[in-house]
């Protein structure tokens, strides 16, 4: 959970810290006091987007901290573990996001250091938050889509994956099909191009390196006579004159020598160093043996350099066309074999890979319409559920409708599919088209919710929606920004009480206008703007219970010391408490009741 949250100089914000519920925490204040930064710091704890035109005019950043608790074994705290920023030893992880001046924005998780990615990665497991954009986008056809698959869970994400994963590859081998059968000239020269330039290769067969050792050969031929007169002499001094020239002893002739006066000294110093002597003896006896073995390979076969300059000239024919050196030739000629692979247009290439598209055609239809299946069942219990949340927010004869509809295919669609005998578009997410209806009455004509239910009836379609998507999401914070637009009276009261049972098993924050919804809280934050010297700034509050009555006062009827006022919001927190009360007690809302808040 969400335990604490500091602003500082974020928009009218100067310096608030929110010290937030478990359960239910409410946000309220005057239009144009800053509720709305706080929506905004939580959007930037979940790594959203940062905008300069956020900071305090005349300050240099600003700053948005929040304390997250409870994490210990969390999903979440394995990701900050991983990003090498581990929750302390209570389980609580700090996480801090700024935005300067300039529009850079900088993020710290666990006191680290930490790309913002990160924080979205994180806000993904601790915390959701749902405003009024969030309800115009549930208007979409592709996140009603998302909005059923989400409640679905598991029954539909693992058919969608594999589906995905199969129309990735028909759409990949279609789409070679199609290309292949289009440039069939143009690949074929290419393909021909390609064929004389492997079987180029293939006939001098080059070795990986050859060319630099080809080089030291053709020198070691062309300079035979001078290495053979250097190595003839080396081993002349080392080894001594063939003939045996007593003149001429050599280095080993000459250690020898040495070894035979220091062997016969009477003098044990002068003993001491023939060993040394000995292995001398030995390191030039080697090096002796290897200059007659160079000698006996060295090769001033003038034939052997022409074959040798040859082989060059074959070589050197090879990388003018090909690359700068026989290991780039190599490599050309294995990336061409395999261009060669995929340019064969053939009749045969062409029906192999016609049949390979029709195999995972049949394949992805069959899975297309499993995932169809799978939504109509997810899609007849969500709208239940709904429904059934209806009931509770003073839509009783409502109920809302979910229907999964195939999408035909256009004319000429790339991506058209055979279903079960129909001629579907097969999109990334499926060949279904998602719709929600709402049903005002019974008998009434089911109709688009955004054409069906007035601005109050669409926040509680919306509020009833993310109720029961709530229970089937592992967020365990959930925010809500004036979810309650267009709404009052009785269906305030009853959107109260929603929230109230839902923060039984989530901590719920919510920003509202309506002390309706605001009696239900267990806190009650308030957002109090001021000027002072010229200069506005807000500050946020937590409210006792005298302090609540006056908000709420102010809140009903815009007064806040009138005796009918405060009455009014005594008796609305009386029936919150009551209703809050017999939650604690069954986990469920009590029988409705035939009274009401005065409004």
């Amino acid at each position: 959970m969400l335990a604490e949250m500091r602003i500082q100089d974020l928009g009218v914000i100067d310096e608030a810290t929110l010290d937030l519920h478990p359960g239910f925490t409410v946000v309220t204040g005057e239009t144009g006091a800053g509720k709305t930064m706080v929506v905004t710091g939580l959007h930037l704890l979940s790594g959203g987007r940062a905008e300069a035109s956020r900071v305090r005019s005349g300050k240099s950043k600003a700053v948005v901290e929040g304390r997250f608790e409870n994490l210990t074994g969390s999903r979440a705290a394995a990701l900050a573990t991983e990003a090498g920023a581990e929750p302390d030893e209570d389980g609580a992880l700090i996480t801090m996001r700024s935005v300067a001046a300039d529009g850079r924005s900088r993020a710290h998780v666990g006191g680290r250091s930490a790309p913002v990615g990160l924080l979205s990665d994180l806000a993904e497991h601790l915390i959701a938050v749902h405003g009024q954009n969030d309800q115009l986008r549930l208007l979409r056809s592709a996140e009603q889509r998302a909005v059923l698959d989400r409640y679905a869970g598991e029954d539909i994400a693992d058919v969608l994956d594999e589906y995905r994963r199969v129309r990735e590859e028909w759409v990949a081998v279609a789409a070679e099909l199609v290309d292949r059968t289009a440039r069939a000239r143009e690949l074929a020269r290419e393909a021909d191009l390609l064929r004389l330039g492997v079987q180029e290769i293939t006939a001098v067969d080059p070795q990986p390196g050859e060319d630099d050792e080809l080089v030291v050969r053709a020198r070691r031929l062309a300079d035979a006579e001078q290495l053979r007169e250097a190595a003839t002499g080396a081993a002349y001094a080392v080894s001594g004159s063939p003939d045996g020239d007593p003149d001429a002893p050599g280095a080993l002739g000459l250690l020898g020598e040495a070894q035979r006066r220091l062997a016969g000294s009477d003098d044990p110093r002068l003993r001491e160093l023939e060993p040394r002597l000995a292995e001398a003896a030995v390191l030039i006896g080697d090096i002796g043996a290897e200059l007659t073995s160079y000698l006996e390979s060295l090769d001033a076969d003038p034939a052997a350099l022409e074959q040798v300059l040859a082989r060059q000239a074959e070589l050197k024919a090879l990388t003018r066309k090909y690359a700068a050196d026989i290991d780039g030739v190599l490599a050309w000629a294995a990336t061409a074999a395999e261009r060669l692979a995929g340019l064969d247009t053939s009749e045969e290439a062409l029906a192999e890979l016609a049949a390979r598209r029709d195999a995972l055609a049949t394949r992805l239809a069959g899975i297309a319409a499993e995932l169809s299946a799978a939504r109509r069942v997810a899609a007849e219990a969500l709208g239940k559920a709904v429904t059934d949340e209806l009931s509770g927010l003073a839509m009783g004869q409502a109920s809302l409708q979910i229907t999964v509809r195939p999408r035909p295919a256009d004319a000429g669609d790339p991506h058209g599919l055979d279903v079960d005998g129909q001629r579907l578009h097969a999109g990334p997410d499926g060949v279904d088209e998602v719709e929600l209806l709402l049903v005002a009455h019974d008998g009434a004509q089911p109709l688009p919710v955004h054409k069906g239910a007035s601005g109050g009836e669409l926040s509680r379609v919306m509020l009833a929606i993310e109720v029961v998507l709530a229970h089937s999401d592992p967020v365990p914070t959930l925010v809500f920004d004036e979810v309650d637009a267009g709404v009052g009276g009785r269906a305030a009261v009853e959107i109260g009480r929603r929230l109230a049972r839902l923060a039984r098993s989530h901590q719920v924050i919510v920003v509202t206008h309506l002390a309706q919804v605001a009696a239900f809280a267990d806190r009650h934050l308030v957002v109090d703007k001021s000027a002072a010297g010229g200069v506005t700034r807000s500050d946020v509050r937590t409210l006792d219970e005298s302090q609540r009555v006056i908000e709420l006062a102010r809140m009903l009827a815009g007064m806040e010391s009138t005796e009918t006022g405060r009455a009014h919001a005594e008796e609305l927190l009386a029936l919150a408490d009551g209703e809050k009360h017999d939650l604690a007690l069954s986990g469920r809302p009590r029988p409705q009741k035939a009274r009401r808040a005065k409004s």
